[in-house]
This record gives structure tokens, sequence and C-alpha cells, in this order.
């Protein structure tokens, strides 16, 4: 997105709720693997329960599940009625950070992604900071998500870092093969597709092993399975890869 069509992404953005939620962003849809506790501490902010704390930062490598929970989590708060907003700042960086953060104080739920994209700037390091002192004194739940802990984020702002850390901070763990087949047969499950062991492990072989890619790219092969009439084998799967 170029900066000129973040600021009319901006102007057009509605609380509570940015409808660019995945809508496979779910809970159920989620494969935990070494991610448990922070799967559970995010779900149990997602609806208030038994938290004492109202900010959960998340970070790691793309491809571990991060932006999942955050959306996950923005989901559950919409289902429940709850105003909520979901930003990815890497879509935004380049807009005046006052104008895209502009409101999000009066919804009770809040979940920043990218936080790296605009960590660091003057400007952005100001803005953040006074948001999350309003989103903590307005009693709004706070979710986070960065590549870097936040003392690794460089923040020109010292208050910034600390705010950032104000609550339990996960570092999310990269999924072992195990875990990425379990992922792909869940997804498979979720789009009511047959996704036979085999065809996973020629996958795992074959293709990058990045979660993001391999979900990106199952979908791809299920819209090509069902316009041309196929199930996934390799064969199919052979050729669907050299024609990318």
């Amino acid at each position: 997105m170029s900066g000129g069509e973040g600021r009319e992404a901006i102007s057009q953005r509605q609380l509570p709720l940015d409808l660019r939620l995945r809508d496979t962003s779910r809970f159920v849809g989620f494969y935990p693997g070494g991610n448990l506790l922070a799967r559970d501490a995010v779900e149990a902010l997602a609806v208030g329960a038994g938290m004492t704390e109202s900010q959960i930062l998340l970070h790691g490598p793309p491809g571990t599940g991060k932006t999942h929970l955050l959306q996950a989590a923005c989901h559950q708060g919409h289902e429940r009625g709850e105003p909520v907003g979901y930003l990815p700042l890497a879509e935004v960086a380049d807009a005046p950070p006052l104008t895209v953060l502009d409101g999000l104080e009066r919804a009770r739920l809040v979940a920043l992604d990218d936080l790296d994209s605009v960590v660091g700037q003057g400007d952005w390091d100001e803005a953040l900071f006074g948001l999350l002192n309003r989103l903590r004194d307005g009693g709004c739940r706070v979710l986070l998500a960065a590549t870097h802990a936040p003392e690794g984020l460089g923040s020109r702002l010292p208050d910034l870092t600390s705010r950032l850390a104000w609550g339990p901070v996960f570092r999310m763990q990269i999924p072992e093969e195990a875990d990425l087949k379990r992922i792909l047969a869940q997804r498979a499950v979720l789009r009511g597709l047959e996704l036979p062991e085999a065809v996973a492990e020629y996958l795992l072989r074959h293709y990058r092993r990045d979660l993001v890619a391999l979900l990106e790219l199952l979908d791809r092969l299920d819209l090509a399975a069902l316009a041309e009439q196929r199930r996934l084998t390799i064969p199919f799967v052979r050729d669907q890869l050299a024609r990318s």
C-alpha cells in the first residue's frame, strides 16, 4: 500500500472494526505448538477473563502466529459486541501518526501489529507513548506485536520501551516440521480440503518452510484444484509449483 492509499484508508477506517481481518484468523484455527501459553493468554485477554494485566506483547520472526492471534482476539471482541480496533502499522507507517491513532482510545480492545515499522521514529514514539497511556487510563485491553522484544525495537524514547513491556511479553516460537504439518492439515480441514500426509511432506521438502508462505500456497492450491476439478496429489502439486 502506498502512502497515499494508506492515508485514504485511514480516513475511511471506522472504529470499532477494521474489516480487513482475515476470516481464518480465529483461535480455533491456531495450532499453538510451542506457543500455548501465549495463545491462552491472548484468548483470556480477548474476553477479559481472569486478567490482572491489560496488555500483552508478542514478538518473534514472521510465521510464528503473531498476526493470527491479534486478529483472532479482535474477532472475539467484535462478536461479543465490543468496539475493537486492529491496526497493521506497516501499512500506515508513512502517514501522520496522530491521524492514524486518533480515536483508538474509544475501543475496548486495541491490537497494534508490526510495531517494528514505526518504533524508532520520533513522531511515532511520542504518539505511541501517549496512546498507550490513554488506553491504560481508559481500561482498554491492548495487544501488541513486533519482530523484536521492546528493548530491541530501537525506540528513541526510553519511556516508550518501558510502556511496551508493561504487561506479559511472549517470545513466539518458530513451528517445527511436525507443527507445520499439523497446521497445514488444520487449515485444510477449515477449507474443506483433503490434504494427504504425503502431499504435506512433499510441500515441506520442495517449498519454503515459512508458515505464512505455506498457508498462502495451500490456499492457492485449493483454488487451482477447485478450478480444475482435481484432488491434491503430488503430481498436481508438482505441476502447480512448476508454474509459479
